[in-house]
């Protein structure tokens, strides 16, 4: 499993924006759908990396918000005793954040809080049982998430309009918009919109890896 815990940054300055953030996440598959735990705070757990992955951009677009990922085993707890045993693979019919916990969600607080260290520029952190390759997959996290963070609004209203793999799309967008396909092109070109998602497979590939055997207690 992939818990991703994701937290604001300047909610002093602008309030709190977690309604925008769940409203952003809504096309991600879950397993247990994003929703606020705590104050400026949103949690969610995808089954499979490349969910982990698209949650995560997502969430960097915004740029706004502190990204852990947590790759580790959750479960049913009872919600009368949080600090019980775990029932491993055993999520709740209710899908209520309270009522579940295990290693994946250690993972990803931890992550979460290192992903806010000051002097940390693209705001994303993974943990897991394999430490050293839960670091490479953050490596690769940040530096496609450098792409995310830097494209322009006038890039995105482009990019929106685009699905990966699919051809001739950018006549389409070009008159969708009431520009050139010269236009969408150096759009394309200027995002590293091709890139990125030649990338996300790979960042997929070592969150993945970095499940092993976990020692980590709540």
């Amino acid at each position: 499993m992939y818990v991703l815990t994701i937290n604001q940054r300047d909610s002093r300055e602008v309030g709190d924006m977690v309604h925008d953030l769940l409203r952003a996440l809504r096309p991600v598959r879950t397993v247990l759908p994003f929703q606020r735990s705590v104050g400026d705070e949103a949690i969610g757990i995808v089954a499979d990396p490349a969910s982990a992955v698209d949650a995560a951009l997502r969430a960097l677009r915004e740029r706004r918000w502190n990204v852990g990922i947590g790759v580790g085993s959750v479960g049913a707890v009872d919600p009368a005793d949080p600090d019980g045993p775990v029932r491993p693979g055993a999520l709740p019919d209710t899908q209520e954040l309270r009522e579940v916990g295990g290693p994946g969600l250690v993972h990803a607080r931890r992550a979460v809080e290192e992903a806010a260290k000051a002097g940390v520029r693209v705001p994303v952190s993974v943990g897991g049982p394999d430490a050293e390759t839960a670091a490479q997959a953050e490596a690769v996290l940040r530096l496609v998430g450098q792409l995310v963070l830097t494209r322009t609004e006038a890039e995105w209203a482009v990019l929106d309009l685009l699905v990966p793999g699919v051809r001739g799309q950018q006549k389409l967008a070009a008159a969708e918009l009431g520009i050139t396909v010269q236009a969408v092109s150096k759009a394309v070109q200027r995002s590293f919109w091709t890139e990125e998602h030649a990338c996300r497979p790979a960042a997929a590939r070592l969150l993945g890896l970095a499940e092993g055997p976990d020692t980590t207690r709540p």
